[in-house]
């Protein structure tokens, strides 16, 4: 019996021995593993705030050029920009190449020349002059149609005759503008043509003027879809035909007459203004100094207005306009303004412009003055009553040599 309790008990040591060895081998192996555990983690959150940091410089970088690439993009359209949303502050250098110097702030929407500097009263040569010309130059061709005559004779050429043409400017054209003769014991005339209009507030601000004033309509687009209906009540009114401007020009309407237009689009664009307008007769160029001096381009225009009934009204944005010839040749009135009122865009100066407007209707019997729908030129026009007692107010179509 104590042999077996002897027995017992060294089993029961050993066991217990062998199990706090065990213990403490797990203990160490636990601990082994939680080291490496730990270790692993810390590595692997420092290369993980490595790899972020990294982003981040990469995201910074980015970010920086990225700013200066669109800082440097808004520099270089800041004028752009500027233009569209606050315009009436852009000085007209911006706008066009023959830059009036004035410190005044000018529209965008209008192209400004130094022609719409100058107050035009046209000198037309006498006719007793021309017809001495004309005989001067129909001799000199029939001498020299003699010469080539006896040319041919002595080189028994077969080729034709060539006569030298007579050359015709302005100045030889006689309409019937040229032709009126006033009557001083009859008040003189002033049309005051406001353009760009395009809105019902601006029709209502030209109504509440309280004299006849023409207004002159922008064709409908997307920036103005009513610009047709709106005026469709009115007893009379013209349309502003937008045409194509120098290079510089910014701002262009929808839909400009180009001086490479086929006759086909430019009667197409003349067909829907009539559709938009069907009671106008009359239609004067918004920009167009390029479009007004070219040839081809004028005569295709005049045709198509021919054709649909309307008649030009030249606003000469350009001295080398070419609106006398073609309204002579496809036999219309030439109409043709005397000066602009709001190239400046100031009270006084805009007062100016109509009294200059008043002294030229009292010595040619009429003037046509065209402005813009600008606040300050209604109200000199409003306030400007007294000036035109002198003068009747009429539409463009009770012009008198018409």
């Amino acid at each position: 019996m104590n042999q077996k309790k002897k027995r017992s008990r060294k089993r029961k040591i050993k066991f217990k021995r062998f199990t706090q060895k065990n213990l403490v081998k797990i203990f160490l192996l636990i601990l082994l593993f939680t080291s490496i555990i730990s270790l692993s983690s810390y590595f692997i959150i420092n290369k993980k705030n490595e790899i972020l940091e990294e982003k981040k410089e990469e995201i910074s970088t980015v970010l920086a050029e990225t700013k200066k690439e669109i800082t440097k993009k808004f520099e270089e359209n800041y004028k752009d920009i500027e233009e569209f949303t606050n315009f009436k502050d852009k000085e007209p250098k911006d706008y066009f190449d023959d830059i009036i110097k004035s410190e005044n702030k000018y529209d965008k929407f209008e192209e400004y020349t130094k022609e719409l500097e100058k107050d035009y009263i046209e000198k037309t040569t006498p006719k007793k002059e021309i017809d001495e010309n004309n005989d001067k130059v129909i001799k000199k061709v029939e001498e020299i149609k003699e010469e080539k005559k006896k040319e041919k004779l002595k080189e028994e050429l077969k080729t034709e005759k060539k006569e030298i043409p007579k050359k015709i400017d302005d100045k030889n054209i006689i309409t019937s503008k040229d032709t009126y003769i006033y009557d001083k014991k009859k008040r003189p005339k002033i049309v005051i043509i406001i353009d760009d209009v395009s809105t019902t507030a601006q029709k209502e601000k030209i109504l509440n003027i309280g004299y006849p004033i023409t207004m002159a309509f922008l064709p409908p687009t997307k920036a103005h879809p009513n610009s047709a209906k709106i005026a469709l009540d009115l007893p009379f009114y013209m349309i502003h035909f937008p045409m194509q401007a120098s290079s510089a020009f910014k701002g262009e309407e929808e839909n400009t007459l180009k001086i490479y237009d086929s006759y086909e689009k430019i009667e197409q664009r003349v067909k829907q203004l009539r559709q938009w307008y069907p009671n106008a007769i009359y239609t004067n160029n918004h920009t167009g100094s390029v479009f007004t001096e070219n040839e081809e381009a004028m005569d295709k225009l005049f045709r198509a207005l021919k054709k649909y009934n309307f008649i030009f009204v030249d606003s000469r944005t350009s001295p080398k306009s070419l609106a006398k010839k073609f309204a002579n040749k496809y036999d219309m009135p030439y109409i043709v303004r005397n000066t602009f009122l709001d190239n400046e865009r100031d009270f006084k100066s805009v007062q100016t412009q109509l009294k200059k407007a008043i002294e030229i209707a009292k010595k040619e019997g009429y003037s046509i003055a065209i402005g813009h729908p600008y606040d300050v030129t209604f109200k000199v026009l409003k306030e400007s009553k007294h000036l035109l007692k002198d003068v009747e107010p009429i539409f463009l179509n009770k012009l008198p040599y018409l």
